[in-house]
C-alpha cells in the first residue's frame, strides 16, 4: 500500500472509489485501488478493478493489497489491530507508504480528531514511515483565514510540521470579476 486515503463517511469513500475507477480505466497502468469499509458480503464484492468499480473484496485485498487504499478511520484502526487483516500490511516495509490523505479534514474535530491523530501516530510507527510520509489534508470548507490555526491543527493531527507554503487555498472571484 503506497497511499492511504481516509474518508469521514463510507458514502463519500464509495463515491470517490467510482471516480478513481473511472480515471484509472483511462490509463495504461496496473495501478490498483481498493475500498475497505464496513460490510462483509464478499459474494457481491469486486475482486478486480473495472471502469466503474475498484476492488472491494476484503479477501482479495488481504491477499493482494492495493496500491491505493480507500477507507475510513475506524476501519483503518481495525486493519491495524485485527489478526485477520494482518496480511494486508505484509509488503509494507519501511518507506513503502508514501502518501496519507485525510479528506474533509475539518470533520475530524474533538474526540474524533484525537482518535485520528493517535491512529496516524500508530500507523507511522507500525509501518516505519519516518519523515518520508507526505501528509495531505483536504477541506472545501476550512478556508485559510486563520492560516496559523490551520497549520497548527494539521501539524497536531499528522504529527509532522507544516509550513505556510504547504497550504493551498482558493482564489474566489467577486460577482463583478466573474461577470
Amino acid at each position: 500500500i503506497k497511499t492511504i486515503i481516509i474518508y469521514p463517511m463510507n458514502a463519500l469513500a464509495t463515491d470517490q472509489a467510482r471516480r478513481f475507477a473511472d480515471e484509472i480505466s483511462k490509463l495504461d497502468t496496473q495501478l490498483t485501488v481498493g475500498l475497505f469499509v464496513g460490510g462483509d458480503d464478499d459474494n457481491v464484492a469486486h475482486q478486480t478493478m473495472g471502469p466503474d468499480h475498484v476492488i472491494t473484496c476484503k479477501k482479495t485485498l488481504r491477499k493482494n493489497p492495493p496500491d491505493i487504499l480507500l477507507t475510513n478511520y475506524k476501519m483503518l484502526d481495525f486493519l491495524m489491530i485485527r489478526p485477520v487483516d494482518r496480511p494486508i500490511w505484509r509488503y509494507n516495509k519501511p518507506g513503502v507508504l508514501k502518501y496519507l490523505v485525510v479528506d474533509e479534514l475539518h470533520s475530524f474535530d474533538g474526540a474524533q480528531g484525537t482518535d485520528l491523530a493517535c491512529l496516524i501516530r500508530r500507523l507511522r510507527e507500525r509501518l516505519e514511515c519516518g519523515d518520508n510520509l507526505a501528509c495531505v489534508g483536504t477541506s472545501a470548507t476550512m478556508g485559510t483565514d486563520s492560516e496559523d490555526q490551520l497549520l497548527n491543527y494539521a501539524s497536531q493531527v499528522f504529527a509532522t510540521d507544516f509550513t505556510q507554503d504547504g497550504v493551498i487555498g482558493e482564489d474566489r472571484l467577486t460577482a463583478k470579476e466573474y461577470l
